[in-house]
């Protein structure tokens, strides 16, 4: 009986090494935040593109996933991905993280929905430090009233977030209140033909290489 039982929990031992070994090369190179998925309002899965398409816009950059991180490569103009799923028209929050890896352009332009009309908010823009909406009445982010200006630094995470209601739209950068806009009754908003195909939501860079994670989407009450 005893010579059972030993056998037995050698055995039982060999399995459980067996699949813990199995478990650690499943995660090999995996972030531990990734591979512990937080909830459905991530966007990002931190592994693939599911639930996006690499932008065509024409003379993009490569797109790659590495790291928890979709890194935008460097392009003759945008390059971007859009998402493809289901996305609300208003009452929305987004944040992410993002950064600016190599170039000089905006390393976030996030095209978005305000109801049936289309936005992009620009972080980093002509030149490197713009911030602001394209377009209010057909102004960009460098000549309306939303226009700001911030220093980037390269190869740093900046927390990004954007509110977006139906007559009012705010962004952050990590704690920097950066726009704060409340729509006027004959305000039209639109977006600049490059970035058309980012509709309805889709995030891209302008001859820079940018990095991309943790893009998260709530719903908020009006």
């Amino acid at each position: 009986m005893n010579k059972f039982l030993a056998v037995t929990a050698v055995l039982s031992l060999l399995i459980s090494c067996r699949n813990g070994s199995q478990n650690k090369t499943q995660s090999v190179g995996v972030p531990q935040e990734i591979t512990e998925r937080k909830d459905s309002t991530y966007l990002f899965d931190g592994v693939s593109l599911d639930g996006w398409e690499i932008t065509n816009f024409g003379p993009q950059g490569p797109v790659t996933v590495s790291g928890g991180q979709i890194v935008l490569g460097m392009g003759e103009g945008c390059t971007g991905i859009t998402y493809k799923e289901d996305f609300p028209e208003v009452n929305y929050k987004i944040t992410l993280d993002a950064k600016r890896v190599a170039g000089n352009d905006f390393f976030c332009g996030m095209t978005f929905p305000v109801e049936k009309e289309p936005c992009t908010l620009i972080v980093g823009g002509w030149g490197g430090t713009t911030v602001g909406l394209s377009s209010i009445n057909r102004k960009d982010a460098s000549e309306n009233q939303t226009t700001t200006y911030m220093n980037f630094e390269k190869d740093r995470w900046y927390r990004i977030t954007l509110i977006v209601k139906k007559d009012t739209i705010r962004a952050f950068i990590d704690d920097k209140k950066v726009v704060d806009y409340a729509r006027g009754k004959n305000d039209v908003l639109s977006i600049r033909p490059e970035v058309v195909l980012s509709k309805p939501f889709g995030i891209a860079s302008w001859y820079t290489t940018a990095a991309l994670k943790d893009i998260r989407l709530e719903k908020i009450d009006e």
